[in-house]
């Protein structure tokens, strides 16, 4: 939707920004200016969010700093008046826009604000964007900030998506702790891809997954030295979290393991970790 002439005459009212296009150590002056001007903004509703994706343009082809900005200060604004209808209206006016021919680098802001101002409402939007290599990595951040009905649209993803994006969905089940990617995280222990074993060591440590302590182990033995020292160090958090979960005897398992294997001058962090793990369970 263009940008109407009043919200135009709006922006142009923000305050200057300085030399280096940021609004940082501003004066009270301006501080207050700039939050009665996004207080309006808010009263425009989908309308004005939808003018302000209107005033963006793809970085290095137009000056947009102050659009761009009053877009970001007002997905800050809906997120702390404690009025989650105005911030879920706002989250879908955005998310609206992330499926469109707009630039590239566009989208890629609109996403970035909805990991600021998003919720489960525009999780399927994300999930839809995560199969545009282009802004897969973006979306699956956002899905992970969310939460809320993240994992289900990553994991319907990840058939669909390859390369650097399927990396991004695996880590970001990860961080999302996913019990139902455990058959995902140990299929990626066997992957052609280096950074796809390392995201799915990560994974099945984080959900603790007792049953995958021989693959785990196996993937760190087997592989270079960058990766063996990743995979070495998942074990020991996998280690870790399996003892705190009452599981001591698969913990022991690990860091005797570990401790036994890793012999090179390189391993002396994973040795000490797996004796002081030992020392502990004892």
């Amino acid at each position: 939707m263009p940008a109407s002439e009043s919200l135009k005459a709006l922006i142009a009212r923000f305050p200057d920004h300085d030399k280096n296009g940021t609004y940082v150590n501003l004066d009270r002056e301006k501080i207050e200016t700039i939050e009665a001007l996004v207080a309006d903004l808010h009263k425009g509703g989908r309308e004005t969010v939808l003018g302000l994706i209107d005033m963006l343009v793809e970085p290095g082809k137009g000056d947009d700093i102050k659009p761009h900005a009053a877009l970001h200060l007002l997905a800050v604004h809906v997120t702390g008046v404690g009025d989650d209808r105005a911030r879920a209206d706002f989250a879908r006016a955005v998310a609206s826009q992330i499926g469109t021919a707009r630039p590239k680098g566009v989208r890629k802001y609109l996403i970035q604000e909805l990991q600021v101002a998003g919720g489960r409402e525009v999780a399927a939007a994300l999930g839809r964007a995560l199969l545009d290599p282009d802004v897969c990595d973006d979306a699956a951040r956002a899905l992970a900030a969310i939460g809320d009905g993240a994992a289900d649209q990553l994991l319907a993803a990840l058939p669909r998506v390859q390369g650097k994006s399927r990396l991004s969905v695996i880590k970001k089940l990860a961080v999302l702790r996913c019990k139902k990617a455990a058959d995902v995280f140990r299929e990626a222990l066997r992957d052609a891809d280096a950074d796809i074993r390392i995201a799915g060591a990560w994974g099945i440590a984080r959900i603790l997954d007792a049953a995958a302590v021989d693959a785990m182990l196996k993937a760190a033995d087997a592989r270079g030295h960058w990766e063996r020292i990743n995979t070495s160090d998942a074990c020991l958090a996998l280690a870790e979290g399996l003892r705190a979960a009452g599981r001591k005897a698969d913990a022991v398992r690990i860091w005797t393991h570990l401790r036994k294997t890793r012999t090179d001058r390189s391993d002396a962090h994973v040795r000490e970790a797996a004796r002081r793990g030992l020392e502990a369970a004892t």
